[in-house]
């Protein structure tokens, strides 16, 4: 009755963007914030209104409910004894209490989704009110890893990595011990093994039978799925990282089997993939729509050379790029840039095509990166300016010249004894009626350049651009804008975003 009832409220079909604005939210702490401000429980199932229309106000086409899923009481435990993660927490939230620590969403126990905000009803009814605004829900699916609780472990152990008495009295950091059984604990193969999670054994046939029925069960559910660290499931890298213990390589690339047959029948849902290593474009050949573009993040740090290079690198496949500036996982971008630096680097990293990722607490200048342990964290007065910034650039990437226009990069030039043009980004997304010109000064000196537009405009006609960061307004010759180009002197960190019309 409840599953009918559903499905007679659901709204008609929420489009998808070629450039989807996605919005991340910590769901344990922001239900408990709302939780304090309204001064009542609120879960999934009952979430205010204002809260859901603000979220829809601010143009995200996407909300990805970051850690739904019920979480281990065995990784609780495990992180509550964890010197390290403790240390963590307590610089996060240095008044930690006890009940602050929720335990890792990473650290899965079941792919049902937690009591405590709501349950698989309250997640159904928050799925309805975000299609009714226009919004997708986007949630995790972890491939590499469950808890040391999950059904699996004891009651298929062949799913999961396995062993010795002499690999666990060797290195019994990297192993779990449960009743006969050694489990691997999970991990990559750069770092040390996740201390509360159990590794599984992707290329077991027997586990990505499974698997995919999970995946098509969160697919009935949801819009789409952020996959955790989905490049350490690939046949080469997860041979290279468990060599022998792996057992016989698969025919066939675990996304290559599963994304296929989810989309089968399920045709609309979004497939993003967590990736590092270069590995973009291979997991986008095995059917991922979105990857995490974490090269142009560590580039952009490093100044307009390296960006550019990346860009062009990547042209081809682009659109198919998730690029962000912070996320769970990374430092606070307010906590490690100045606020000139941070606005120039988030137009960079949010004006390209592709998805754009957006985190909790970005909007408003938040500087303490919060582990995802925590259900609480620390309280932060808002950054006006910043937050005065998002929403302008929100807007921006709705408009019609990014929506439907052609993106591509711009012909940058400056003069033989000033080349400060070389630490520029310049870029420009062309629609019928309108050129959306970028230009970023990716340095802390002052910058000069003449940029050459791919659009050819009209001689003979003055042209207004309007600057729709600043509110500043300029006026050019069409025919000096063609030849030499249009001349920009920008401030360190400083940004235009001209809108020009036709």
């Amino acid at each position: 009755m409840a599953k009918k009832k559903i499905k007679a409220e659901f709204p008609e079909k929420v489009s998808t963007l070629d450039n989807p604005v996605i919005y991340e939210i910590n769901t344990f702490i922001w239900l408990g914030e709302l939780s304090g401000k309204y001064r009542k429980k609120i879960t999934l199932a009952n979430i205010p209104s204002t809260e859901l229309d603000e979220l829809a106000s601010l143009g995200f086409n996407a909300i990805w409910l970051m850690g739904v899923w019920k979480r281990s009481q065995a990784g609780l435990v495990i992180a509550k004894q964890h010197e390290g993660i403790m240390k963590d927490l307590r610089e996060a939230l240095p008044d930690l209490k006890d009940e602050d620590i929720a335990g890792s969403p990473y650290c899965i126990k079941d792919y049902q989704v937690d009591p405590q905000i709501g349950g698989d009803k309250g997640l159904a009814k928050a799925r309805i009110e975000l299609a009714k605004r226009g919004m997708l829900l986007i949630l995790d699916f972890v491939p590499n890893h469950v808890a040391p609780d999950h059904p699996w472990a004891t009651g298929h152990p062949e799913y999961f990595i396995i062993g010795s008495e002499e690999d666990f009295s060797n290195h019994p950091e990297d192993w779990y011990r449960a009743g006969k059984n050694i489990y691997a604990k999970g991990r990559d193969p750069f770092y040390p093994p996740w201390p509360d999670v159990l590794q599984l054994n992707i290329f077991h046939d027997g586990l990505r039978e499974e698997m995919l029925k999970t995946l098509k069960s969160i697919a009935a559910v949801c819009d789409g799925i952020r996959c955790d660290m989905a490049m350490l499931v690939m046949n080469d890298i997860f041979k290279k990282t468990w060599s022998e213990k792996a057992g016989t390589v698969p025919g066939q690339d675990f996304w290559n089997l599963v994304i296929p047959a989810v989309k089968k029948q399920f045709p609309d849902f979004i497939f993003i993939a967590e990736s590092y290593w270069d590995t973009e474009q291979a997991l986008i050949s095995q059917g991922f729509d979105f990857c995490y573009d974490k090269r142009y993040y560590d580039d952009l740090k490093e100044g307009a050379g390296r960006s550019l290079q990346h860009i062009s690198e990547v042209t081809p496949f682009q659109h198919k790029l998730l690029r962000f500036l912070e996320n769970h996982d990374e430092p606070r971008a307010a906590g490690i840039f100045t606020t000139e630096m941070h606005k120039a680097l988030a137009l960079a990293s949010l004006t390209l095509p592709g998805a754009r990722l957006l985190h909790d607490g970005q909007l408003g200048g938040r500087t303490v990166k919060v582990p995802v342990f925590l259900a609480r964290r620390k309280e932060e007065p808002e950054n006006a300016t910043l937050k005065s910034f998002y929403r302008q650039l929100l807007k921006i990437l709705h408009f019609d010249s990014i929506n439907n226009g052609k993106w591509s990069l711009c012909k940058v030039s400056g003069w033989p004894d000033n080349q400060s043009c070389l630490n520029l980004l310049v870029w420009e997304w062309i629609s019928d009626h309108e050129n959306l010109l970028i230009v970023v000064n990716l340095s802390d000196q002052p910058a000069q350049a003449l940029v050459k537009s791919g659009y050819h405009f009209h001689p003979g006609r003055t042209y207004q651009l309007f600057d729709v960061t600043s509110g500043e307004l300029y006026r050019r010759d069409g025919d000096e804008m063609n030849d030499p180009g249009l001349y920009v002197v920008l401030k360190k960190w400083g940004t235009h975003t001209f809108s020009i019309e036709h």
